[in-house]
């Protein structure tokens, strides 16, 4: 499933400056996470942004998921 998910998430040059996006529409993954982080549900995203689906906020946690899966984090800053 989780595949098939990340196949939602689509990297072009031409679109956000190459930042992962969503289905190659001007929804950067970082957005997504954003609104997320603060607070917004699902529902409240998809009414906001109608294009969207459910299943594109759920592919943007796995694409984190996995870039969060490294070996060793030497040292981590918040700002």
């Amino acid at each position: 499933m989780e595949d098939k998910l990340l196949k939602r998430i689509t990297i072009n040059p031409d679109i956000c400056f190459g930042k992962p996006t969503i289905r190659g529409m001007r929804y950067p993954v970082e957005m997504i996470l954003d609104l997320l982080s603060a607070g917004m549900t699902t529902i409240e995203i998809i009414a906001d942004y109608p294009d969207l689906e459910e299943d594109d906020i759920r592919a943007c946690l796995v694409f984190a998921s996995r870039l969060i899966k490294v070996n060793s984090i030497s040292k981590v800053i918040a700002a």
